[in-house]
Protein backbone atom coordinates (compact mmCIF):
# COMPACT_ATOMS: atom_id res chain seq x y z
CA UNK A 1 0.00 0.00 0.00
CA UNK A 2 1.67 3.57 -0.93
CA UNK A 3 3.08 5.09 2.24
CA UNK A 4 0.78 8.29 1.28
CA UNK A 5 -2.16 6.78 2.08
CA UNK A 6 -0.63 5.93 5.68
CA UNK A 7 0.25 9.63 5.87
CA UNK A 8 -3.59 9.93 5.55
CA UNK A 9 -4.16 7.58 7.95
CA UNK A 10 -2.07 10.03 10.73
CA UNK A 11 -4.31 12.92 10.35
CA UNK A 12 -7.05 13.75 12.50
CA UNK A 13 -7.44 16.98 11.56
CA UNK A 14 -5.87 18.99 8.25
CA UNK A 15 -4.80 21.92 10.72
CA UNK A 16 -2.54 19.63 12.98
CA UNK A 17 -0.62 16.49 12.60
CA UNK A 18 -0.58 13.71 14.98
CA UNK A 19 0.47 10.09 15.39
CA UNK A 20 0.20 6.57 17.55
CA UNK A 21 3.55 5.42 18.64
CA UNK A 22 4.42 2.23 20.57
CA UNK A 23 7.06 1.53 22.64
CA UNK A 24 8.25 -2.22 23.20
CA UNK A 25 10.47 -2.70 26.08
CA UNK A 26 11.03 -6.57 26.44
CA UNK A 27 13.89 -9.13 27.66
CA UNK A 28 15.59 -10.08 24.29
CA UNK A 29 17.36 -13.70 24.26
CA UNK A 30 20.69 -13.43 23.75
CA UNK A 31 22.09 -14.51 20.75
CA UNK A 32 18.84 -15.93 19.59
CA UNK A 33 17.61 -14.31 16.56
CA UNK A 34 14.75 -16.53 15.59
CA UNK A 35 13.68 -16.48 19.07
CA UNK A 36 13.49 -13.01 19.11
CA UNK A 37 12.12 -12.67 15.90
CA UNK A 38 9.21 -14.66 16.83
CA UNK A 39 8.34 -13.07 20.29
CA UNK A 40 8.76 -9.36 18.23
CA UNK A 41 6.43 -10.64 15.68
CA UNK A 42 4.13 -11.40 18.52
CA UNK A 43 4.36 -7.74 19.74
CA UNK A 44 3.85 -5.89 16.80
CA UNK A 45 0.71 -8.25 15.48
CA UNK A 46 -0.89 -7.20 18.91
CA UNK A 47 -0.57 -3.59 17.65
CA UNK A 48 -1.99 -4.12 14.38
CA UNK A 49 -4.05 -1.59 13.68
CA UNK A 50 -3.70 0.21 16.81
CA UNK A 51 -0.40 2.52 16.41
CA UNK A 52 1.50 4.50 13.48
CA UNK A 53 5.03 3.77 14.90
CA UNK A 54 6.73 1.13 16.66
CA UNK A 55 9.96 1.30 18.58
CA UNK A 56 12.31 -1.78 19.39
CA UNK A 57 15.06 -1.60 21.89
CA UNK A 58 18.71 -1.71 20.17
CA UNK A 59 19.66 -5.07 18.95
CA UNK A 60 16.24 -6.63 19.03
CA UNK A 61 17.19 -9.80 17.35
CA UNK A 62 20.23 -10.17 19.70
CA UNK A 63 20.61 -8.37 22.24
CA UNK A 64 24.51 -5.93 22.91
CA UNK A 65 26.32 -9.17 21.44
CA UNK A 66 29.28 -7.19 20.67
CA UNK A 67 31.62 -9.91 19.84
CA UNK A 68 29.51 -12.15 18.14
CA UNK A 69 30.11 -11.30 14.30
CA UNK A 70 28.94 -14.34 12.97
CA UNK A 71 25.03 -12.95 13.85
CA UNK A 72 25.51 -9.88 11.41
CA UNK A 73 23.31 -10.09 8.78
CA UNK A 74 23.58 -8.36 5.49
CA UNK A 75 20.21 -5.97 4.24
CA UNK A 76 19.23 -8.84 2.34
CA UNK A 77 19.19 -10.92 5.38
CA UNK A 78 16.27 -12.35 7.55
CA UNK A 79 15.68 -9.75 9.86
CA UNK A 80 15.05 -7.09 7.10
CA UNK A 81 13.04 -8.88 5.24
CA UNK A 82 10.71 -9.54 8.23
CA UNK A 83 10.88 -6.10 9.10
CA UNK A 84 9.43 -4.89 5.81
CA UNK A 85 6.99 -7.83 5.80
CA UNK A 86 5.82 -7.35 9.21
CA UNK A 87 5.39 -3.30 8.67
CA UNK A 88 3.31 -4.06 5.51
CA UNK A 89 0.69 -6.70 6.62
CA UNK A 90 0.99 -5.00 10.60
CA UNK A 91 0.43 -1.28 8.29
CA UNK A 92 2.73 0.59 10.32
CA UNK A 93 6.21 1.65 10.56
CA UNK A 94 8.97 -0.28 12.73
CA UNK A 95 12.38 1.31 14.08
CA UNK A 96 15.11 -0.16 16.01
CA UNK A 97 18.36 -1.44 15.32
CA UNK A 98 20.36 -4.69 14.49
CA UNK A 99 23.81 -6.38 13.33
CA UNK A 100 24.26 -5.95 9.78
CA UNK A 101 27.55 -6.84 7.55
CA UNK A 102 28.18 -4.53 4.83
CA UNK A 103 31.21 -6.17 2.79
CA UNK A 104 34.11 -6.53 5.84
CA UNK A 105 32.49 -4.13 7.93
CA UNK A 106 30.22 -4.54 10.70
CA UNK A 107 27.07 -1.83 11.99
CA UNK A 108 25.37 -1.50 14.41
CA UNK A 109 22.61 -0.33 12.04
CA UNK A 110 19.58 1.74 13.08
CA UNK A 111 16.41 1.37 10.71
CA UNK A 112 13.03 2.39 9.94
CA UNK A 113 10.52 0.67 7.65
CA UNK A 114 7.98 2.57 6.71
CA UNK A 115 4.34 0.27 6.12
CA UNK A 116 4.63 0.15 2.66
CA UNK A 117 7.95 -1.89 2.87
CA UNK A 118 10.51 0.60 2.28
CA UNK A 119 13.50 0.83 4.59
CA UNK A 120 16.00 3.67 5.84
CA UNK A 121 18.75 3.15 7.74
CA UNK A 122 22.09 4.62 9.14
CA UNK A 123 24.82 3.20 11.38
CA UNK A 124 25.27 4.04 14.96
CA UNK A 125 28.06 6.98 15.19
CA UNK A 126 29.36 6.16 19.35
CA UNK A 127 30.55 3.09 19.39
CA UNK A 128 30.74 1.87 23.37
CA UNK A 129 34.33 1.61 23.76
CA UNK A 130 34.19 0.51 27.38
CA UNK A 131 32.03 -2.16 26.37
CA UNK A 132 34.36 -2.82 23.26
CA UNK A 133 31.95 -2.28 20.99
CA UNK A 134 34.55 0.05 19.03
CA UNK A 135 37.11 -3.05 18.38
CA UNK A 136 34.09 -4.93 16.45
CA UNK A 137 32.27 -2.36 14.97
CA UNK A 138 32.28 0.54 12.17
CA UNK A 139 31.06 3.90 13.39
CA UNK A 140 28.55 5.48 11.37
CA UNK A 141 28.25 9.25 9.76
CA UNK A 142 24.87 10.14 9.22
CA UNK A 143 22.11 10.84 11.39
CA UNK A 144 18.73 8.96 10.21
CA UNK A 145 16.22 11.26 9.53
CA UNK A 146 12.66 10.89 7.87
CA UNK A 147 9.66 12.24 7.52
CA UNK A 148 6.26 10.17 8.23
CA UNK A 149 3.04 10.74 8.96
CA UNK A 150 3.39 14.39 8.43
CA UNK A 151 6.44 14.14 11.24
CA UNK A 152 10.32 14.46 10.93
CA UNK A 153 11.78 11.62 12.82
CA UNK A 154 15.47 11.22 13.99
CA UNK A 155 16.62 7.79 15.15
CA UNK A 156 20.00 7.18 17.05
CA UNK A 157 21.54 4.27 18.62
CA UNK A 158 21.73 4.00 22.76
CA UNK A 159 25.36 6.28 23.68
CA UNK A 160 24.62 8.68 20.89
CA UNK A 161 22.41 9.98 23.69
CA UNK A 162 25.95 11.07 25.49
CA UNK A 163 26.94 13.34 23.06
CA UNK A 164 24.36 16.41 22.41
CA UNK A 165 26.16 17.95 19.67
CA UNK A 166 25.31 14.70 17.12
CA UNK A 167 21.90 15.24 18.31
CA UNK A 168 21.31 18.27 18.03
CA UNK A 169 18.14 19.72 16.00
CA UNK A 170 19.60 21.92 14.00
CA UNK A 171 17.27 24.28 11.98
CA UNK A 172 14.50 22.04 13.79
CA UNK A 173 15.05 19.33 11.39
CA UNK A 174 13.36 16.86 13.56
CA UNK A 175 9.54 16.93 15.43
CA UNK A 176 10.59 13.98 17.47
CA UNK A 177 13.84 12.09 18.61
CA UNK A 178 14.51 8.40 19.57
CA UNK A 179 16.96 6.43 20.67
CA UNK A 180 16.57 2.73 20.86
CA UNK A 181 19.05 1.29 23.68
CA UNK A 182 20.77 -1.58 25.78
CA UNK A 183 21.34 0.79 28.45
CA UNK A 184 22.36 -1.00 31.71
CA UNK A 185 20.64 -0.70 34.92
CA UNK A 186 23.76 0.63 36.39
CA UNK A 187 23.84 3.50 34.31
CA UNK A 188 20.43 4.42 34.90
CA UNK A 189 20.77 7.64 36.32
CA UNK A 190 22.48 9.03 33.41
CA UNK A 191 19.56 7.63 31.06
CA UNK A 192 17.05 9.33 33.19
CA UNK A 193 19.12 12.59 33.12
CA UNK A 194 20.15 13.09 29.70
CA UNK A 195 16.79 11.86 27.49
CA UNK A 196 14.64 15.11 29.26
CA UNK A 197 18.09 16.95 28.62
CA UNK A 198 17.96 16.17 24.91
CA UNK A 199 14.27 16.75 24.40
CA UNK A 200 14.40 20.54 25.92
CA UNK A 201 17.86 21.19 24.55
CA UNK A 202 16.26 20.70 21.04
CA UNK A 203 12.77 21.59 21.85
CA UNK A 204 11.36 17.95 20.50
CA UNK A 205 9.42 15.01 21.57
CA UNK A 206 12.11 12.32 22.54
CA UNK A 207 11.05 8.88 22.81
CA UNK A 208 14.28 6.36 24.48
CA UNK A 209 13.17 2.94 24.20
CA UNK A 210 15.18 0.60 26.16
CA UNK A 211 15.38 -3.72 27.40
CA UNK A 212 15.13 -5.32 30.27
CA UNK A 213 16.41 -8.25 31.70
CA UNK A 214 19.96 -9.93 32.03
CA UNK A 215 22.29 -10.65 29.19
CA UNK A 216 24.47 -13.25 28.71
CA UNK A 217 27.29 -11.60 30.22
CA UNK A 218 25.31 -10.83 33.01
CA UNK A 219 24.71 -7.23 32.41
CA UNK A 220 21.23 -6.47 34.13
CA UNK A 221 18.72 -3.99 32.21
CA UNK A 222 15.72 -2.15 34.15
CA UNK A 223 13.99 -0.83 30.96
CA UNK A 224 13.33 3.33 31.91
CA UNK A 225 11.67 3.15 28.13
CA UNK A 226 10.26 6.92 28.05
CA UNK A 227 8.20 9.16 25.76
CA UNK A 228 8.64 12.54 26.75
CA UNK A 229 7.35 16.20 25.71
CA UNK A 230 9.50 19.25 24.23
CA UNK A 231 9.23 20.38 27.79
CA UNK A 232 11.47 17.09 28.94
CA UNK A 233 7.64 16.44 30.79
CA UNK A 234 7.10 12.81 30.80
CA UNK A 235 3.86 11.66 28.63
CA UNK A 236 4.50 7.83 29.23
CA UNK A 237 6.81 5.84 31.05
CA UNK A 238 7.27 2.03 32.51
CA UNK A 239 7.89 0.61 35.58
CA UNK A 240 11.50 -0.68 36.38
CA UNK A 241 11.96 -4.16 35.05
CA UNK A 242 8.20 -4.43 33.34
CA UNK A 243 8.23 -6.12 30.16
CA UNK A 244 5.21 -4.62 27.91
CA UNK A 245 4.32 -2.35 25.53
CA UNK A 246 2.77 1.14 25.60
CA UNK A 247 1.13 3.62 23.34
CA UNK A 248 0.67 7.03 23.53
CA UNK A 249 -0.06 9.94 20.96
CA UNK A 250 1.48 13.01 20.00
CA UNK A 251 0.69 16.25 18.10
CA UNK A 252 2.55 18.98 16.56
CA UNK A 253 0.09 21.73 17.38
CA UNK A 254 1.96 22.62 20.71
CA UNK A 255 5.25 22.06 19.88
CA UNK A 256 4.97 24.48 16.96
CA UNK A 257 3.11 27.08 18.67
CA UNK A 258 5.65 26.70 21.65
CA UNK A 259 8.40 26.66 19.02
CA UNK A 260 6.98 30.21 17.36
CA UNK A 261 6.87 31.47 21.58
CA UNK A 262 10.39 30.50 22.08
CA UNK A 263 12.49 30.57 19.18
CA UNK A 264 15.70 29.42 20.98
CA UNK A 265 16.88 27.21 18.00
CA UNK A 266 17.65 30.70 16.10
CA UNK A 267 20.10 31.84 18.79
CA UNK A 268 21.73 28.22 18.42
CA UNK A 269 25.25 28.06 17.82
CA UNK A 270 26.45 26.78 14.23
CA UNK A 271 29.16 24.35 14.12
CA UNK A 272 30.83 21.85 11.77
CA UNK A 273 32.00 18.01 13.03
CA UNK A 274 34.85 17.11 11.50
CA UNK A 275 35.39 13.59 9.71
CA UNK A 276 32.23 13.20 8.16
Amino acid sequence: MPSAIFIVICFADINFIKMNISLIQSDIFWADIQSNLRKTEKDLASLSGKTDLAVLPEMFTTGFCTDRLDLAETMDGETVQKLKSWAVHYKMAITGSFIAREDDKIFNRAFFVFPDGKIRTADKRHLFSVGGEHRYFSAGNEKLIVNYCGMNICVLVCYDVRFPVWSRNRNNEYDLLIYTASFPHARMDAWDALLPARAIENQAFVCGVNRVGVDGENIRYSGHSVLLDYKGKTLLDFQEYEAGIKTAEISTSELEKFRKKYAFWKDADDFEIKGL
